[in-house]
């Protein structure tokens, strides 16, 4: 089943009398229970199209042509109003540096019981019962302590989950995740890719995972599109593209890759950084 689908986008932005086509006529359609990587190097484009979807786009960038079709409507023609019940509740957005994103005046559990409450209705005990379910899930321990916690007391794999676990709070259909390991060590970075793996099957998630690492795709990804300038320069099942790469900018992005020996982690692993720095 069709979830999503960009259809020619085209965003510009108006800077100095000139005219920067950010995304420039660009393709990607999703099935619901996919994820799906969007590739490309910084300044490529792949950013502003996931903001694209949310409504998003900064000034003064403009979306000048293309739909966003997202469960047969074209998110485009929505009101401001119906964009923001779209973002949280139907579509979640994880962000590659979570200190920026997290509120640094708020403990970082009850950034998770403030989304339970605004969706769902529910009571301060209510939606910390149900904060602490997630907490759970997204495989964080000692979920009283961390609750009480503010961002900046956690570290950057620990707060990572916190923003996962908020996205997750509305039940969305699909999950943007934007660089979501960049500012990780390898480490917690492949801790936090089985993480969403796993709860990409446990909550039947859609992932649009945004990235300009090959590596973090061939981990997670069952399609990738490679973006470069603007444009979608091709597109194959993940294993496709590593073998048979057609398109010269993926062979030059694939050639970049650092040659490490791929390590599994078991899914009832231990996470090593669960402390409070």
């Amino acid at each position: 089943m069709m979830l999503l689908k960009i259809e020619n986008l085209k965003i510009h932005f108006h800077s100095k009398g000139r005219i920067i086509k950010a995304v420039d006529g660009m393709n990607l359609s999703m099935n619901k229970g996919e994820i799906v990587a969007l590739v490309g190097e910084s300044g490529s484009g792949k950013s502003i199209t996931a903001l694209s979807i949310l409504g998003l786009v900064p000034s003064p960038g403009r979306i000048v042509d293309g739909k966003i079709i997202y469960k047969e409507k074209n998110l485009l023609n929505f009101t401001k109003q119906q964009m923001r019940a779209v973002r949280g509740r139907e579509i979640g957005l994880v962000l590659q540096d979570p200190l920026a994103a997290l509120n640094p005046l708020f403990r970082s559990g009850e950034q998770i019981s403030e989304v339970l409450r605004h969706h769902f209705k529910l009571s301060k005990k209510e939606a910390k019962q149900e904060s602490f379910k997630l907490m759970e899930k997204v495989q964080l321990s000692d979920v009283e302590r961390i609750y009480n916690a503010y961002p900046h007391e956690l570290s950057g794999g620990l707060r990572q989950r916190i923003l996962i676990a908020i996205a997750l709070a509305a039940q969305p259909a699909l999950l943007i995740a934007d660089e979501p390991t960049t500012a990780l060590d390898s480490t917690i970075q492949k801790q936090i890719l089985e993480l969403l793996k796993k709860l990409q099957k446990e909550f039947e998630l859609s992932i649009l995972l945004i990235t300009h690492d090959l590596g973090v795709v061939s981990e997670i990804a069952d399609r990738v599109y490679v973006m470069n300038e603007g444009k979608i320069v091709e597109s194959a099942h993940t294993r496709e593209l590593f073998n048979n790469p057609q398109h010269p900018y993926t062979k030059a992005l694939l050639d970049a890759m650092p040659k490490i020996e791929s390590q599994t982690l078991h899914p009832d692993a231990v996470v090593g950084e669960e402390a409070i720095t």
